[in-house]
């Protein structure tokens, strides 16, 4: 089986530079550096309120990644989100324009701080449906972000979903807590939804509050994990260690569990 690839979710970045509304720091000279360290990946969530990476950030990654055939470009976002009067073109949009080699659907809604829960995908096939056919006639590969259940995994395969993405979010939020017994009921939730969705002929990514403490027990635990997108803790700890050191790091622990 090949190793968990490494996606780095540059929101942060842009999330520091807009918040003096200039060019510094650079997304894309992120990109190259952790390129340039090893990481497999780049993930951008472009929001309607365009408060992280916006719509000149994902075409210029797409730009950037046309000389790194090898790198995965993974945009995510809700595509139902339409066009906005501040120049957001809305998210599909953006991914018929830039043509990523993965798009990742997640509910969020405009007003939350971040993602924080995965599809009713039973609920929410019919209108999922058309969207997914899209994407994959750009030749996207579709994943869906989830929460740790097996319900919906069946009926996500037959929509053409070709991944899931694991809401790690409560694995996190456990793990950090340190209660053993809470940490291993929740654990067994993602080993069991990993199981299915591999079951279902689906494979697997993971992401949300994901560090490099609490990587290894989760990579352990569920298996068949191809990729994991990490942002805020990643970012956090190459304002201390660089982005060269710190991916490194990552993928050091990513080789070790």
């Amino acid at each position: 089986m090949a190793a968990t690839a490494l996606s780095v979710n540059l929101n942060k970045v842009a999330l520091v530079r807009n918040s003096r509304e200039n060019v510094i720091p650079s997304v894309v000279r992120a990109a190259e550096i952790c390129i340039a360290a090893g990481c497999q990946g780049i993930t951008v969530h472009p929001r309607p309120d365009q408060r992280h990476v916006r719509p000149h950030d994902v075409e210029q990654l797409a730009e950037l990644l046309e000389d790194h055939p090898e790198i995965e470009y993974n945009i995510e976002g809700n595509p139902f989100a339409g066009p906005e009067s501040n120049g957001y073109p809305g998210w599909m949009k953006l991914v018929e324009m830039t043509r990523p080699h993965q798009a990742t659907l997640v509910p969020d809604s405009p007003d939350q701080l971040t993602s924080d829960h995965g599809w009713d995908i039973e609920k929410n096939a019919e209108r999922l449906r058309p969207i997914i056919d899209q994407l994959r006639s750009w030749d996207a590969r579709v994943s869906l972000f989830v929460d740790p259940s097996p319900e919906g995994l069946e009926l996500a395969a037959k929509l053409g979903v070709a991944r899931v993405e694991l809401y790690t979010g409560p694995y996190a939020e456990a793990f950090e807590a340190g209660d053993e017994d809470v940490l291993d009921k929740i654990l067994a939730g993602y080993t069991r939804t990993g199981e299915e969705a591999l079951k279902a002929g689906l494979e697997l990514n993971a992401g949300h509050d994901l560090n490099r403490e609490n990587l290894p027990m989760l990579l352990a635990a569920v298996p068949g994990i191809a990729e994991v997108s990490i942002g805020h803790a990643l970012i956090a700890d190459a304002l201390e260690m660089g982005y060269d050191a710190t991916i490194r790091a990552y993928l050091d622990v990513i080789a070790g569990a």
